[in-house]
């Protein structure tokens, strides 16, 4: 079986050598030891790693959000926060790239290896749902379909998340039974991903429902499903890093 290939992105150089040290000793292929963004970005490039595990606070600032931003827009493939900060500020930036996991310094070696392999399992597995995505068509009728399928005996209701219910003769989403005031292409969003419960809805095919024609790139999305969020009550809408978005049944 072929090891997993991890990067490593930290400037500390004895956190590096720990890190490097523990994931050899689990199994892992350690391809490169990264100290800067434009040098992670080249061996992201050429060696294809499954995983790349980043210091959020790189360089002694945020430059590990704007690698993780760059991961999300030009690869597929799952990264990690290692972390030891306790800034609120960055913390919340840093949920907005949608890491796969978080690693504390002091890192415990055996959480270490339980983060790596949930975020690569998780990554996978989303990956495979995707897949059967595509096999289904993504267009108005058939999206229709599938809500109708879900709706509530006598009723034009699909029941999704906790307390919220979709009408979908009205195209409206309401919460504890108060309607929930969406832009079109937020109740557009939010009929796919009610449709396709439990289903990871990728990035490219909420661009191309949403819009359309496809005349818009993911961090449009991305826009939308924060502004979707903020309008919702609870975490609705679920999100893996370089994937996509999905609601749990």
């Amino acid at each position: 079986m072929d090891k997993y290939k991890i990067i490593i992105v930290e400037d500390d150089e004895i956190t590096s050598l720990h890190l490097n040290i523990a994931l050899q000793k689990q199994g892992y292929s350690v391809t490169a030891l990264c100290h800067t963004v434009d040098l992670a970005k080249y061996k992201i490039s050429t060696t294809n790693p499954d995983l790349v595990i980043i210091d959020i606070s790189l360089q002694k600032n945020n430059d590990g959000i704007e690698l993780a931003k760059y991961i999300n827009k030009e690869c597929s493939i799952p990264f990690i926060f290692l972390t030891s900060s306790s800034d609120d500020d960055t913390i919340e930036q840093a949920k907005l790239t949608e890491p796969s996991g978080y690693i504390v310094k002091p890192f415990d070696t055996n959480s270490l290896h339980a983060t790596i392999q949930m975020a690569l399992f998780k990554f996978e597995t989303i990956k495979d749902s995707s897949k059967d995505f595509q096999s289904n068509s993504i267009n108005k009728i058939n999206i229709e379909k599938l809500l109708s399928d879900k709706k509530l005996e006598n009723q034009p209701i699909v029941q999704f998340a906790k307390d919220y219910h979709l009408d979908i003769d009205m195209h409206e989403t309401f919460y504890k039974n108060k309607k929930i005031k969406l832009t079109k292409k937020e109740n557009a969003l939010l009929r796919l991903l009610v449709a396709k419960l439990s289903h990871v809805v990728s990035f490219e095919q909420a661009v191309n429902y949403v819009w359309q024609d496809g005349s818009t790139k993911q961090n449009s999305i991305r826009t939308l499903v924060w502004r979707l969020r903020s309008k919702l009550e609870g975490d609705v809408i679920k999100s893996d890093s370089g994937t996509g978005y999905y609601i749990e049944a």
